[in-house]
């Protein structure tokens, strides 16, 4: 039986398995060999890093560095305190003419730099050079009204000093007439005057004493003539100071005509022109000085080590590039809210806290000349508070 069945053919089980073929059997034996040597072949990393040690070790040392760099700025950092919320600040105010008239020039131009005391405006003088010498005309008749009137108050005393050598003279004479008549009364007396004589002196002294009357009332009138005029010499010196106020104030408003920066800075916004009619208090542009400064708004968190005399590293939006040096100057004694239009109210309604922020006044040790910094330009500060 089991001769006749391998004769015959293949059993069942050997029926169900497909035959294989020889060449590709030898083939994938092949392909798994190959594989297998790659993989023996191919080299670790360990061996790759000594293969390649120049680069594993520039890599180590860059990544060191940058560990190293890393924790020094970390332990740098840690000292400062820092804030976007920081802007450049200046007391920028209006030009506006304080006479009124019609603009003759306006020497300067938008974002110029001026000088203290250099001309930014002028108005038609004309009107104003004509009140000047108006003004001067009355002061001048002011002082020839004093000088005829002290000229009076001379001859006036002249007048006086006669007046009381008449009444001297006169009551000399008085004296004498009194004399007289007291001898020819004893004389009458005694037998040896006569009536008539007697009758001579004493109406001679009446007269005396008539006239040394009148030369006394002479003096009175000449002394209240003399303050008369001293009088109307004061009325007169008040005239003169009233006229002088008015040439002042003349040659004030003659000033004003040429308006001119007080103090160095640019002029931005110019709205003014040539023959232009402008009111006093009228804006013909805006002016920035000089003497610029930061606002850094802080959290109140953030002053816990800040004070006045700090440094202040400062970073400008504009120009990314350039490091300025500057100090605190000041803290605000208070948020800025406190200080605000309508500063909040917190005993009212529902409170929900909220860190405030205190304005910083950073003045920055030195402005680059090259750079043209203004009011609302964004900065970053650092201050180094420990």
């Amino acid at each position: 039986m089991d001769t006749q069945t391998k004769d015959r053919g293949p059993t069942s089980e050997q029926a169900g398995q497909p035959e294989r073929d020889p060449s590709r059997s030898d083939s994938a034996k092949s392909g798994e060999g190959v594989g297998e040597r790659h993989e023996a072949q191919r080299p670790s990393l360990s061996d790759r890093l000594r293969q390649h040690w120049v680069l594993t070790a520039a890599a180590a040392c860059i990544v060191i560095a940058a560990l190293v760099a890393g924790l020094l700025y970390w332990l740098d950092i840690r000292h400062y305190e820092s804030t976007d919320d920081a802007f450049v600040a200046a007391r920028s105010f209006s030009i506006a003419p304080k006479v009124g008239g019609y603009v003759s020039e306006i020497p300067v131009t938008d974002n110029q730099h001026v000088t203290a005391g250099q001309l930014l405006a002028r108005i038609d003088q004309r009107d104003y050079t004509i009140a000047v010498n108006q003004a001067q005309a009355q002061v001048d008749a002011a002082k020839a009204n004093i000088a005829n009137i002290e000229a009076q108050i001379a001859s006036q005393q002249a007048q006086i000093d006669q007046a009381k050598a008449q009444l001297e003279q006169a009551e000399a004479q008085l004296k004498f007439a009194e004399q007289e008549e007291a001898r020819a009364q004893d004389l009458v007396q005694k037998g040896a005057g006569t009536v008539q004589r007697e009758q001579q002196t004493k109406s001679d002294l009446n007269a005396q004493q008539a006239n040394t009357a009148r030369a006394k009332s002479a003096l009175i009138a000449a002394q209240l003539q003399d303050k008369v005029l001293a009088t109307q010499r004061d009325s007169a010196q008040a005239s003169l100071d009233q006229a002088q106020a008015q040439l002042d104030q003349a040659k004030l408003n003659l000033g004003y005509t040429n308006i001119v920066a007080a103090q160095p800075g640019r002029v931005v916004k110019l709205g003014g022109a040539k023959g232009a009619f402008v009111t006093p208090g009228q804006s013909l542009m805006m002016f920035v000085p000089d003497e610029v400064w930061i606002t850094a708004n802080y959290k109140e968190t953030q002053l816990t080590d800040m004070w006045p005399g700090q440094q202040v590293e400062i970073r400008i939006d504009a120009y990314p590039n350039r490091k300025l040096n500057g100090h605190v100057a000041s803290v605000q004694p208070g948020s800025g809210t406190a200080f605000s239009l309508l500063p909040a109210e917190n005993a009212t309604g529902n409170y929900v806290k909220v860190v405030q922020r205190v304005p910083v006044k950073i003045v920055v040790d030195e402005w680059p000349a090259d750079l043209p910094v203004g009011p609302g330009m964004s900065v970053v500060p650092w201050t180094k508070v420990r």
